[in-house]
């Protein structure tokens, strides 16, 4: 204990910049026998002060250095004192020395120290977070850190100052005065419209929210409903619950892939957990152990855009889309052994997903950027159906998402390359009526836009009663999928971005009790679906986008993936919730840059085409003469082959497979 006090001392000694003489001690270094208790009662009289500050328990983050440099840097910088230490004056109080006592007894502060090192304790840790269940988006910014994520506000004022420090120097200079006066004018003017921003920015991120009422379930009634016999919704009501919701973190990585993890989805027994990526495998995980069981070629010559279990074929059967526009098959053993997989349709554009019927081992939809929905039936010798060519008026609507109604199989919805959401019955697909089409959604706001707005991705509900839609560069709707043709939406979740990749939304909970989607800033967001509100917020890909979200059907636990080569498990374990620190600003940022973007959104676009015309084609030539030479057995004649479910040659289409 002497030691320790006679080294900070020693070193609190140094760092002292008084003007007038300190009294001398030896220089032997921290902790020496030499420095002896005498030598420590000719010190300053500020310094068993400081000794007590030493002694005391470490319970703040300042007390990390063991010298107290910080901390006496920081009370000489409150109290605004050229003393060298916390503001003691230089002439030493006469009768401090008596005062001093043993270097190995503890010294206890007195009330006014003790006081004011706990107000600025509360001041400054805000590391800590608290147990609250009220989580707005108001109150965030309010609970923000001192270094906080007001960077661009900041660098506004410092630029404002900046300009001001120019002018000066230009009055100096012998500049005009009526040229200044404008200067100050056209700052004045910035700061009016940044405050207008500001407040507008304030009222967007409240605008369309309601209460966020309070739990709906509770721990402890719940378990002792369950063990009398009345627990009969025990496990629907924990996975829906928002405190376990709030809790979720990262759990671990499953690392096998060499490209962007693309797909997620889980077997219905939620053992198994299949991915796809751009390297063109598909890695069968059992997730729990973090090890893959399986992993084999797709067949697929471009990204693997989905993967999935065929429900009821006891996770033998894999349906999988990709860019290069094929649908393929997978067949797997029992024995982890993937036996060969077989093209059953072709798009002539990308196929992006995949909608499985929820009793069906044998049959699905697959929807392309070629505007075409196919039916398939394994069972089938030529097992694709063409069941609607997808338009708006006489232009064809690329799609990049489908999804079958859970409650009603022979209904699927579809959207993509433009803003309405289109509901078909298989039924009475009839295309000189309306296209075809039942329902149509939009939201009234972007009905009439002018801008490219798209559909990214779409899901139903558990229930099929309502009907969710992320739009590219907007936010997210929900619609109610029993309301009429041409009906608005229900609820609007914001915060996020959706421009870079065609990204994903989902539910999440037994019963859709939250919406989930990933963003261009990499944060994964979970919303309360009837209050609007961000109860989640959680840093998921550091590449800096989330694609892909896969809930597990049984258990609050969520998969995700993106621009990383890794898959990210997520699991309530935390042992609070989170603080949702910093939120308010990242949602701040992510508007305006998409407000940014809007304003040069047709140049962009152009841009964007052209390059992507230009990519095509010359991937179209590279393919043609690689057909050249490898003679009639490719498969690029099917990308304009009229029946494009033909497999009479079977070289590429049929490819054999071995477990790695």
């Amino acid at each position: 204990m002497r030691a320790r006090a006679c080294g900070s001392a020693q070193r609190c000694i140094t760092t002292g910049r008084s003007q007038k003489s300190t009294p001398r001690i030896r220089t032997e270094p921290a902790g020496s026998p030499g420095l002896e208790r005498r030598d420590l009662r000719s010190l300053h009289s500020g310094y068993d002060e400081h000794l007590s500050l030493i002694r005391q328990p470490r319970r703040h983050a300042d007390y990390r250095h063991s010298s107290g440099e910080k901390y006496i840097k920081k009370g000489m910088a409150h109290k605004g004192e050229s003393s060298p230490l916390n503001g003691v004056p230089e002439e030493p109080d006469p009768g401090q020395g008596d005062r001093q006592t043993h270097t190995d007894t503890e010294l206890p502060p007195s009330p006014g120290r003790h006081n004011h090192s706990e107000e600025e304790e509360e001041e400054e840790d805000t590391d800590s977070m608290d147990g609250s269940g009220l989580y707005s988006v108001t109150e965030e910014g309010e609970r923000e850190s001192e270094g906080g994520r007001g960077g661009e506000r900041e660098r506004r004022v410092k630029e404002r100052e900046g300009r001001k420090r120019r002018r000066g120097q230009e009055r100096t200079a012998g500049a005009g005065s009526s040229s200044s006066d404008d200067d100050e004018e056209q700052d004045e003017e910035e700061e009016e419209e940044e405050e207008e921003d500001e407040q507008a920015m304030e009222a967007w991120l409240g605008a369309e929210l309601r209460e966020l009422g309070g739990p709906v379930w509770r721990a402890v009634p719940s378990l002792r409903a369950r063990e009398i016999g009345r627990g009969a919704q025990f496990v629907k009501r924990v996975c829906g619950a928002r405190g376990l919701v709030q809790r979720l973190e990262l759990q671990g990585r499953l690392e096998r892939h060499t490209g962007c993890v693309n797909t997620l989805h889980f077997n219905p027994s939620g053992t198994r957990l299949a991915s796809g990526s751009d390297d063109l495998r598909v890695v069968i995980w059992d997730w729990a152990r973090r090890r893959a069981t399986l992993e084999f070629h797709s067949g697929h010559k471009s990204n693997v855009f989905q993967a999935k279990f065929l429900p009821h074929s006891g996770d033998s059967t894999l349906a999988m889309c990709a860019r290069d526009g094929q649908i393929r098959v997978a067949e797997l053993s029992a024995t982890q052994r993937c036996k060969n997989t077989k093209r059953v349709a072709q798009h002539k554009g990308a196929a992006h997903k995949l909608a499985l019927e929820p009793d069906s081992p044998c049959s699905f939809l697959s929807a392309g950027e070629d505007a075409v929905v196919f039916g398939i039936d394994l069972r089938l010798d030529r097992p694709a159906n063409k069941l609607v060519l997808v338009k708006e008026g006489d232009k064809k609507v690329g799609l990049y998402t489908i999804y079958v109604n859970p409650a009603n199989t022979h209904h699927f919805a579809v959207g993509g390359r433009d803003q309405y959401i289109r509901i078909y019955d298989q039924r009475k697909i009839n295309e000189s009526e309306n296209n075809g089409v039942l329902k149509k959604f939009c939201p009234s706001h972007l009905v009439t836009s002018e801008s490219k707005t798209n559909i990214t991705c779409l899901v139903y509900s558990h229930d099929g009663t309502e009907l969710l839609a992320s739009y590219n560069d907007e936010d997210i709707y929900l619609f109610n999928s029993q309301h009429s043709d041409g009906a608005d939406y229900c609820r609007r979740y914001k915060g996020h971005r959706n421009n870079a990749t065609v990204k994903g939304v989902n539910f999440f909970g037994p019963c859709s009790e939250f919406v989930v989607s990933g963003s261009d800033c990499g944060h994964i967001y979970l919303w309360d679906k009837n209050s609007a509100h961000i109860v989640q917020y959680m840093e998921g890909d550091k590449g800096g986008v989330v694609n892909c979200l896969e809930p597990h059907p049984h258990l609050p636990g969520l998969a995700t993936s993106g621009l990383d080569h890794d898959v990210k498990l997520w699991a309530p374990t935390a042992e609070t919730p989170t603080s949702l620190k910093g939120l308010k600003e990242v949602m701040k940022k992510n508007k305006r840059e998409r407000d940014e973007d809007s304003v040069r959104h047709g140049d962009q676009y152009d841009t964007q085409l052209l390059w992507f015309l230009m990519r095509h084609m010359r991937h179209r030539r590279i393919q043609r003469t690689r057909g050249g030479e490898a003679g009639e057995g490719d498969t690029d004649e099917s990308w304009s082959s009229p029946d494009s479910s033909d497999e009479e040659d079977m070289g590429p289409d049929h490819v054999q497979c071995m477990s790695s």
